[in-house]
């Protein structure tokens, strides 16, 4: 895939894709074969390197936010990047400019219980992106949300190719697919370019 791309993998549900999604981002292990990732094999590292890539180099976003429920949405962004290292202020400063771009500066010091989903999500999103990964990861990230936010996540994915980040994003949706620059559609094991 090229930097820069919107590959979504389609397939029904229990096809393999979140397994799939969870190989190649190095959070499961394959029982055989080995996966590159930025030019390195990935599955050579023991479980503290690899941390260490994900964090630095890779976001994800799941069907469920995952957001923690006792912090404010600027703390669920900024903890990415105080983990990786960088200071409260540089860390704060940006998590206060994603919140911006993805249109819920407004939700700075709510929890995520006092949020929608779809505002739920878009944090989840630049958590994903506090500390400027290559590839973002999204398994099935418009499941549980309307149509109306569903188009909303959307457009914020697609803009993170002009950042030339590139985004993997696994769905059971022919009317997500569709947005993809890139589309697999996964089935009995194999993956098929659509």
């Amino acid at each position: 895939m090229r930097r820069g791309s919107f590959v979504v993998i389609l397939g029904p549900s229990g096809s393999g894709k979140s397994t799939l999604l969870h190989l190649i981002s190095g959070l499961d292990r394959p029982t055989d074969g080995r996966i590159v990732f930025d030019s390195v094999d990935i599955t050579s590292h023991d479980d503290a390197r690899l941390s260490q890539i994900r964090n630095k180099k890779m976001g994800f976003v799941f069907q469920f936010h995952h957001l923690l429920s006792e912090f404010s949405c600027l703390e669920n962004i900024a903890l990415p990047a105080l983990v990786n290292g960088v200071t409260p202020e540089t860390a704060y400063k940006k998590a206060h400019m994603l919140l911006q771009r993805f249109d819920i500066g407004d939700k700075v010091n709510r929890l995520p219980d006092e949020i929608s989903g779809g505002e739920r999500q878009r944090v989840a999103i630049a958590r994903a992106m506090i500390n400027d990964p290559l590839i973002i990861f999204a398994d099935e990230p418009t499941g549980n949300l309307d149509e109306g936010n569903t188009n909303k996540l959307l457009e914020v994915f697609g803009s993170l190719k002009h950042d030339g980040r590139t985004v993997v994003l696994v769905t059971h949706s022919l009317d997500i697919a569709r947005v993809g620059t890139e589309v697999y559609r996964l089935k009995e094991g194999r993956l098929y370019a659509v």
